[in-house]
């Protein structure tokens, strides 16, 4: 009787014990899922955790750029400042822009007088060479690196003028263009077609007023004795005005091996002002020629000689590469006659602008010759 009670105990106890197996296993299944999405929660997937990376990284780059000691490393350069190779930092770190970047007249050498507020008035030359001379007195107004030898482009025509006037050759001979005169070292274009048949005076007329290469070079071909004469003849005559640091290998400007100096320019352009067919050509304004049967107008390429507000003796502009852009005139400013020599600007109207600027400052008494000069010229 006590066995047969004992087997149904035990068969509910086990019965028992399996439903509470049976009810605890969802509540295990629902735990590892809750513990599970935990984990996941704060260590997530590989994946994700490069994207809190990234987030993480960019709060420090703003920090990064709004930091204030960088921020002088970034700061853009005010307009008009030099860039590349032009650029001029001086000692106190501010960009300076290309007007301004000069340095004062006190540093430019003994030659260089510009009293009280011409100063800062010639500070707005922006001509790399500058040399301006009262020719009466022969005193030295302005000055800026006027011992540098360099490359003169066009002004050579000057030169190539004094040759033929002083040879005495007709100016009535007619002179035809060749190929040989046709620019092959720069390829410059020009107006005098091949086969063009002009006199002697238009051809240097054309070359001195209008800068026309191949009416300069068949000047220099069609010399007593050819090419080699001519440039011979150039030489000889640098050395007789006493241009001692100036060079000619031909008679257009084209070559760079043309070079010279400001006073030395000084010197060529008193020559070419006591010769009244070199005035004339150089300051006309205008002039026609006929080729086969057509006119052709050319302009003089100095455009102040066009403005009754200057008084221009001799002027001649020049432009290669290796020069920049060229301007030496004598004018008549304050009733004397003035020299001024600009070389190495970098653009047509930057020369006309310093010629301008100056010739208000010599008016306005800005710019005067240093009384020491003056003594020293007595």
């Amino acid at each position: 009787m006590r066995l047969k009670l004992a087997l149904p105990l035990q068969k509910a106890w086990i019965s028992s014990l399996i439903c509470l197996g049976l009810a605890a296993s969802p509540l295990s299944v629902s735990a590892q899922q809750t513990t599970s999405s935990g984990t996941s929660a704060t260590q997530p997937a590989k994946p994700k955790k490069t994207n809190t990376t990234k987030k993480k990284q960019q709060p420090s780059k703003t920090a990064k750029t709004a930091t204030p000691t960088q921020a002088p490393d970034k700061k853009a350069a005010p307009a008009g400042a030099p860039q590349g190779n032009r650029a001029v930092t001086p000692k106190n770190g501010k960009a300076t822009t290309g007007a301004k970047a000069v340095v004062p007249v006190a540093n430019h050498g003994k030659s260089a007088a510009v009293t009280g507020a011409g100063v800062a008035a010639a500070g707005g030359l922006r001509s790399n060479v500058v040399f301006v001379q009262d020719l009466n007195s022969k005193a030295v107004l302005y000055s800026r690196n006027d011992q540098v030898v360099r490359p003169i482009a066009s002004i050579t025509k000057l030169m190539t003028a004094v040759i033929i006037v002083d040879a005495k050759l007709p100016m009535d001979e007619v002179i035809q263009v060749t190929q040989a005169d046709v620019d092959v070292v720069k390829h410059s274009r020009s107006r005098l077609a091949v086969g063009a048949k002009h006199t002697r005076g238009d051809m240097m007329h054309l070359a001195l007023m209008s800068s026309e290469n191949r009416a300069a070079h068949a000047l220099g071909r069609t010399y007593p004795g050819g090419m080699t004469a001519f440039v011979n003849a150039m030489n000889a005559k640098a050395r007789e005005l006493g241009m001692v640091q100036s060079t000619f290998v031909e008679p257009t400007g084209l070559s760079s091996a043309n070079v010279s100096t400001p006073r030395d320019l000084v010197k060529l352009l008193q020559a070419s002002a006591s010769r009244p067919a070199i005035r004339f050509y150089t300051t006309d304004h205008q002039h026609e020629v006929r080729s086969a049967g057509h006119p052709t107008l050319f302009r003089n390429t100095n455009m102040l000689v066009s403005n009754p507000s200057w008084d221009i003796k001799v002027s001649k502009t020049g432009f290669i590469n290796e020069a920049g852009q060229c301007l030496v005139m004598v004018a008549r400013i304050n009733n004397r006659d003035t020299a001024i020599v600009l070389l190495n600007a970098e653009g047509k109207g930057t020369r006309i602008g310093d010629a301008v600027k100056i010739k208000q400052m010599i008016q306005s008494r800005q710019m005067a010759a240093a009384p020491t000069e003056l003594a020293s010229l007595n």
